[in-house]
């Protein structure tokens, strides 16, 4: 468009920089470009104060819902300890360490609720009212620069309907041959036009005055707004920061509490009340010959002889085998593999009840035994039938002890003038050796007359029980032969008897224990 000049004046123009150019009467611009603009800058700060609120406001009941759950944390502590008498009440203890999570944890979240009551009452309304300054700034904005744009826009449109105006009459004039109207006179209309023009100029330096007028304020706003976050932020900032600290503060304060507690505290103080029923290690240990208890000493209880024997086993390959052996009050004969009570259960290997069994006669360290096994183990089965045990002692004299107590169990009592039923080998006194000569008494198994026989033997003959005379019956020693330099057998058990320590009874002929005390108390 080609520039108007009047009075060496060029119109002003506006290009889509904003500035007005001097050669076009009617810019090409929007006037309410730059009051848009700003309004769109408005309403962008009025959102990022709006985001601001919202933060603010979620944060506020996140900490209101905070001080609900840390009640609800707390009621996990709240009820007394089970079983807290086991633990010291005082401080300083596990019941002070929970006195102290109770008061901490009512403290987080009393605290909670304080930062929710701050940052609704303190920092939300600084946020609330920075909203409304925005609003009004842009209300502001959009009464004034915007309204006078309205104005610039009516004024270029009046302009431009005269300068069209005047180029139709100017047209009009060349193809007329200058005959014209005087009201349509081309001279008349571009005064017309500048009159217009003037006016359109005028609003639109108006226009640009109230514009620099809010442009100028906006960055004087725009420091406004930022400092009202800034210290909206900063209120945020301290609310929750010390609640932070607070909570921190009170977490440290029980970790404190648990770490002060000594290591042996509780159990001292849970020594020192169940003193009573606690083991005091300063008091020895228990032990089994302390121990007293009912019937420990009892009659029967007390063996009559106790000591270690050997027994022939039924094998003929093993031979004697050693165990001990007991003979009760009770008038049993238990073996024991030994005499140790706590290495395992004392269980009898075998049990004679003496009264049913018979005892046979003494050779040196040797008697037998015939009877059933009243015991319940492997040698009791085995012996459900009575069978003739042979044992042997460590000595004659030890045999004369357990032959004498066993006899006096079984209730057979002393020999009463009897003779074993085995034959024993004679000693000549005079260096010469015969064959002892004495009658001995049978006794069959279902008849009781008696017969006497002579009997001769070079070699002592097995100990045998069958024939035993019954107590009580009479003893028929054999007469000496004058002469013969030999003793009869009665003379020769009498002399190894007394060899042996013991010896016959003058007035029964039966063999004496040679002990004098009771039996069983060697």
């Amino acid at each position: 468009m080609a520039s108007t000049q009047q009075g060496g004046r060029s119109l002003p123009y506006r290009n889509t920089g904003g500035s007005v150019s001097d050669d076009e009467a009617i810019p090409d611009t929007d006037p309410s470009d730059t009051s848009s603009l700003l309004l769109e800058r408005l309403q962008a700060y009025k959102h990022a104060v709006g985001y601001l609120e919202n933060y603010i406001t979620e944060t506020e009941k996140v900490e209101k819902a905070h001080a609900k759950e840390y009640e609800k944390i707390l009621k996990t502590v709240s009820s007394p300890l089970k079983e807290g008498h086991h633990f010291d009440q005082s401080l300083g203890g596990i019941a002070g360490l929970f006195e102290s999570i109770r008061s901490n944890t009512q403290g987080i979240a009393n605290s909670h609720l304080e930062t929710e009551k701050n940052l609704k009452g303190s920092v939300l309304p600084t946020l609330e009212r920075l909203h409304v300054e925005i609003k009004n700034k842009n209300k502001e904005l959009s009464k004034g620069a915007a309204k006078s744009s309205k104005e610039v826009d009516k004024a270029r449109n009046i302009t431009q309907k005269h300068i069209e105006l005047l180029g139709q009459h100017s047209a009009a004039f060349a193809s007329s041959g200058g005959k014209v109207e005087a009201s349509n006179d081309p001279y008349i209309l571009q005064r017309g036009v500048n009159h217009r023009l003037n006016s359109q100029v005028l609003e639109e330096n108006n226009n640009r005055n109230d514009l620099l007028a809010v442009q100028d304020s906006f960055m004087q706003f725009e420091g406004h707004v930022i400092q009202t976050c800034q210290q909206a932020m900063a209120a945020f900032l301290q609310c929750v920061s010390g609640q932070s600290e607070r909570q921190k503060a009170m977490y440290s304060d029980i970790i404190s509490t648990a770490q002060r507690i000594p290591p042996d505290f509780e159990f001292k103080g849970f020594v020192h009340r169940n003193s009573n029923t606690l083991i005091d290690p300063s008091v020895p240990k228990r032990s089994v010959s302390n121990i007293s208890y009912p019937n420990q000493n009892h009659a029967s209880t007390q063996p009559l002889i106790a000591g270690s024997l050997e027994r022939k086993s039924r094998a003929a390959l093993k031979g004697y085998s050693a165990g001990y052996y007991v003979v009760t009050p009770a008038k049993y004969l238990h073996e024991f593999k030994d005499d140790d009570d706590y290495k395992k259960d004392p269980v009898p290997e075998i049990s004679l009840y003496l009264p049913d069994c018979i005892v046979g006669g003494i050779d040196g360290e040797k008697f037998n035994i015939k009877g059933k096994d009243a015991s319940k183990g492997k040698v009791g089965s085995k012996l459900a039938m009575s069978h003739e045990l042979a044992f042997r002692a460590k000595s004659p004299a030890d045999a004369e002890k357990w032959w004498t107590t066993i006899r006096e169990a079984s209730g057979q009592g002393a020999v009463g003038g009897s003779t074993p039923s085995s034959p024993v080998e004679s000693r000549n006194v005079s260096g010469q050796q015969a064959p002892p000569q004495y009658q001995e008494t049978k006794q069959t198994q279902y008849q009781d007359t008696t017969q006497q026989a002579p009997i001769q033997s070079r070699q002592p003959a097995p100990v045998q029980t069958q024939g035993l005379p019954q107590q009580g019956t009479g003893y028929q020693g054999a007469s000496i032969t004058p002469g013969a330099g030999t003793v009869s057998g009665y003379d020769q058990m009498n002399r190894e008897a007394k060899s042996a320590g013991t010896g016959y009874s003058p007035g029964t002929g039966a063999p004496t224990s040679g002990v004098e005390r009771a039996p069983g108390q060697y």
